[in-house]
């Protein structure tokens, strides 16, 4: 399959690698050159970091390579695309913009997929002359090493595109579940109504950040606590989708002053190295500020 990827972000070059590993002929495409190489070097780390803790094997890292590559051209991109799926900023009038470019310039037969977390699949959709090949593909971060995938069915989505969507991610071997198009899905939607609480229980002195994450983690099974999971995805993104579904859902999803503050003073978390923990090459080395405090 020829697989096109629109945004080479940690989401975009992570969906890439992942169709470009099981198989599939990828194109990374973004606005910039630096964007694109910055992408496939987050690729190339992947690889060797598997090979490094023998997941993936010297052959396996070249040939996923071989079929990669990138540009800033989005016509060429997509020109034989069977899969476009975005991955670029979490805006609806852009996201709707690239769609309508993908339909002029992709085949008719190419499926149309967003990775949105929060996004109206069918608002998107409707942007299109034929909105019945949309669908969402939400990867979760890393996609490289996450296995759930949400397939999310827009009410314009057509039996066909669901089921092409389907035995997609069944065929780069991550576990897909299906889902309505509702504000925030399943996962954000939960996830999310987590992380928030998690950081109001911070805020009001109940626990540190350490330990309500390790409460979820030990008691729960959670991989990651709440709140350090919030860190790795990104506070701005939090208060993005916060906002959003506080919009479509009601108040129960206001955000936190604090997550507020953290995100109007730059501490995003992991990407700029603090937020509600300090970061130092990729991992969380200490807590930030006085836990039930903003410490700002």
């Amino acid at each position: 399959m020829q697989i096109a990827v629109l945004g080479a972000g940690s989401m975009g070059h992570g969906i890439a690698q992942v169709s470009a590993m099981a198989g599939h002929t990828v194109v990374l495409r973004d606005i910039d050159e630096e964007f694109v190489e910055s992408g496939l070097e987050g690729i190339r780390d992947n690889l060797q970091g598997g090979v490094d803790r023998d997941k993936v094997t010297e052959t396996e890292r070249e040939e996923t390579l071989e079929r990669l590559e990138g540009t800033t051209d989005l016509e060429a991109a997509v020109a034989d695309a069977d899969l476009v799926i975005e991955a670029v900023p979490e805006e609806m009038d852009l996201k709707k913009e690239v769609f309508s470019d993908v339909e002029a310039a992709a085949p008719e037969s190419a499926v149309i997929a967003s990775n949105t977390s929060s996004l109206s699949i069918s608002e998107m959709a409707s942007a299109l002359e034929t909105p019945e090949r949309v669908v969402g593909l939400h990867f979760f971060n890393p996609p490289h090493l996450m296995d759930l995938v949400e397939i999310v069915v827009a009410e314009q989505t057509d039996e066909a595109t669901e089921a092409f969507a389907l035995e997609y991610v069944e065929g780069i071997e991550k576990e897909p579940v299906v889902v309505r198009d509702s504000a925030g899905f399943a996962s954000s939607r939960l996830g999310l109504a987590l992380g928030l609480e998690a950081i109001r229980m911070v805020e009001s002195g109940v626990a540190s950040p350490e330990a309500i994450d390790t409460a979820m983690k030990q008691g729960y099974g959670h991989p990651m606590g709440p709140i350090e999971l919030g860190d790795h995805v990104g506070l701005d993104v939090r208060l993005h989708i916060a906002e959003h579904l506080r919009k479509e859902l009601g108040e129960r999803f206001k955000p936190p002053q604090s997550l507020r503050r953290k995100v109007r003073a730059g501490k995003l978390g992991k990407k700029s190295g603090e937020g509600f923990y300090v970061w130092e090459d990729g991992d969380p080395v200490a807590m930030s500020g006085e836990w039930g405090e903003d410490g700002e």
